[in-house]
């Protein structure tokens, strides 16, 4: 008895075994025998045991493009449209996006944009750039030299221009020292006015100061006025001579 019902489940087991893994099922239908395709349930199947394996959980455009692929089948977008999007498709993905190469080349608008703007960005041809190269070298080169010739020629006259400067430190100098003494002379003078020891601070004293700086400043006026007379008396007999040369002559 045993023995018996352990050969019908085997032959149970066998025959449903042969089902599971049969690609293919026959069906009699009035004499005729069908053929069932099972493919399609099996791609299926596997799509769904693909989407399980993705455990990162992104999104089918990203888990694409992380995998190397198109990001979309379909478009999802206006601009999965554009030229421009099939451009970059094909640029990056190569014949797997399923691209037309035809597009990739421009077209004749693109074209004629494209010489229109090198003919405003690039005016000049090379020959044209290049001799303008060359002119900027030449004009930076003489610039240059002229640079060195004006520091050669004011480092010549650099010793003058200490001797200048330094006469004009010394001659201030003495102006200060003789403005100096010319205040303590007229201030020794107002106090031997006086005939006593007075504060500087004082009006009197004060008064007396300014009407001696008012008088030393007329003095000195007139000093020069005779100065300069006397200049160009000499100047004028200097020329009375020189004529008087000539004329002889």
């Amino acid at each position: 008895m045993n023995l018996c019902i352990r050969t019908k489940c085997l032959r149970y087991s066998l025959i449903n075994s042969f089902y599971r893994f049969s690609t293919t099922t026959e069906v009699v239908d009035q004499n005729e025998k069908v053929l069932i395709d099972d493919s399609d349930e099996t791609k299926v199947r596997e799509d769904e045991i693909e989407k399980k394996r993705n455990i990162s959980r992104l999104s089918t455009s990203h888990y694409n493009i992380e995998n190397g692929r198109k990001p979309y089948e379909e478009p999802k977008h206006w601009t999965h449209i554009k030229l421009k999007y099939y451009r970059k498709m094909y640029g990056k993905y190569g014949s797997a996006s399923g691209v037309d190469p035809n597009l990739c080349w421009p077209t004749k608008e693109e074209i004629q944009e494209k010489l229109e703007y090198e003919s405003v960005a690039y005016p000049y041809t090379i020959q044209q750039m290049m001799k303008m190269a060359q002119e900027k070298r030449l004009a930076d080169q003489q610039a240059i030299e002229k640079r060195d010739r004006d520091v050669a020629a004011k480092f010549e006259k650099l010793q003058q221009w200490k001797k200048e400067l330094n006469d004009k430190v010394a001659k201030k100098a003495a102006e200060v020292h003789a403005a100096k003494e010319r205040k303590e002379r007229l201030v020794e003078e107002v106090r031997r006015h006086f005939g006593f020891t007075l504060d500087p601070r004082d009006e009197r004293f004060q008064e007396m100061l300014a009407k001696r700086e008012k008088e030393q400043k007329k003095m000195e006026k007139i000093a020069k006025k005779e100065a300069k007379e006397k200049v160009m008396i000499a100047k004028l007999q200097q020329q009375n001579v020189d004529l008087a040369g000539q004329t002889a002559k």
